[in-house]
């Protein structure tokens, strides 16, 4: 749905959703400083069940936030900082579109 014809684009959209949920808002914290990290050590770090751990990491994956390779039966997740870079950038623009900052007058917005 828009209104005032301020949408967002389909990265931000994603990269909202992936980072919806708590849990896996904790799970990006252990990919810090670029660390790869499999399905089961993220499980286990989490204390999470691995089929709950692979449903959110593919949630991140899917949004943009997570990148993986597959190593033999291993598949390694990292942050996938261009992605997150251009989701922020998205998302951005869009807020500043729709709700400026008080210095600046979005003509899109229709706000005081």
């Amino acid at each position: 749905m828009t209104t005032n014809g301020i949408e967002l684009s389909d990265e931000a959209r994603g990269f909202l959703k992936a980072l919806a949920s708590e849990t896996r808002q904790q799970i990006m914290e252990l990919f810090v400083g670029g660390i790869e990290l499999t399905v089961n050590e993220v499980a286990e770090r989490m204390s999470l069940a691995q089929s709950a751990t692979s449903t959110h990491l593919a949630t991140l994956r899917d949004g943009g936030v997570l990148t993986s390779r597959r190593e033999w039966k291993a598949v390694y997740y990292r942050a996938d900082s261009a992605r997150i870079s251009k989701a922020l950038s998205d998302l951005q623009a869009t807020l500043n579109a729709c709700c400026p900052p008080p210095d600046q007058e979005s003509p899109a917005c229709g706000c005081d």
